[in-house]
């Protein structure tokens, strides 16, 4: 029986592991640099959803060995990819949009982190507790990010990138403690040889 290639599982991991990096990245910028990162937020961050998107849905058809971290990604890849497209698209009341798009985003990811933690803990993972904590604050931080509850365009700003920032390392952390490759991973279908046993009397 030939074995699973582990090509698209190391692709998605690499790609969730840098991804992460770079939303990292981002969400300092926007702290350290709000006046500057608001004029390219919607540029940046929307190809960067798109990528991010991508990656999820090659991760989700990945079939990695413990099937935790790309459980959901088929549903939430496809939402990443049409809110870049949107946020690239929009003109006007960009940063309202990407604050409103970011906090969905963010609020439902880490509302699907939270059901991996608790799977990750099912299957024996020690960092399933850090995923979990990471996965509330992200979620808070998403929520927060939808209400808006400043009308400062600068303030706004610092708080996308720290919603960016808690989503990086969350992302990063998930990927890092529950996508497991293994070399010689089997497909999920067994094949077997049927024999034809003849009665003989």
């Amino acid at each position: 029986m030939e074995n699973r290639s582990v090509t698209p599982m190391r692709i998605a991991k690499t790609g969730y592991i840098v991804m992460s990096a770079v939303f990292c990245a981002a969400g300092v910028l926007f702290i350290v640099l709000p006046e500057q990162a608001a004029v390219a937020a919607g540029r940046m961050l929307g190809a960067a959803m798109i990528v991010f998107g991508a990656v999820k849905l090659v991760g989700y058809f990945s079939r990695d060995l413990f099937r935790l971290a790309f459980q959901y990604d088929l549903e939430f890849g496809i939402l990443l990819i049409a809110l870049g497209v949107i946020s690239l698209l929009r003109t006007s009341g960009v940063l309202d949009f990407i604050c409103v798009a970011m906090g969905v985003a963010i609020l439902t990811d880490g509302l699907f982190k939270i059901q991996i933690s608790i799977d990750a803990r099912r299957f024996g993972i020690a960092a399933w507790w850090v995923v979990l904590l990471l996965a509330v604050a992200a979620g808070a931080v998403g929520m927060v990010l939808i209400f808006r509850p400043w009308e400062s365009a600068m303030l706004l700003t610092v708080l996308l990138g720290a919603a960016l920032l808690a989503e990086g390392v969350l992302n990063l952390c998930v990927a890092v403690s529950t996508v497991k490759i293994v070399k010689n991973q089997r497909p999920d279908v067994i094949e077997t040889e049927y024999f034809e046993v003849q009665e003989y009397e």
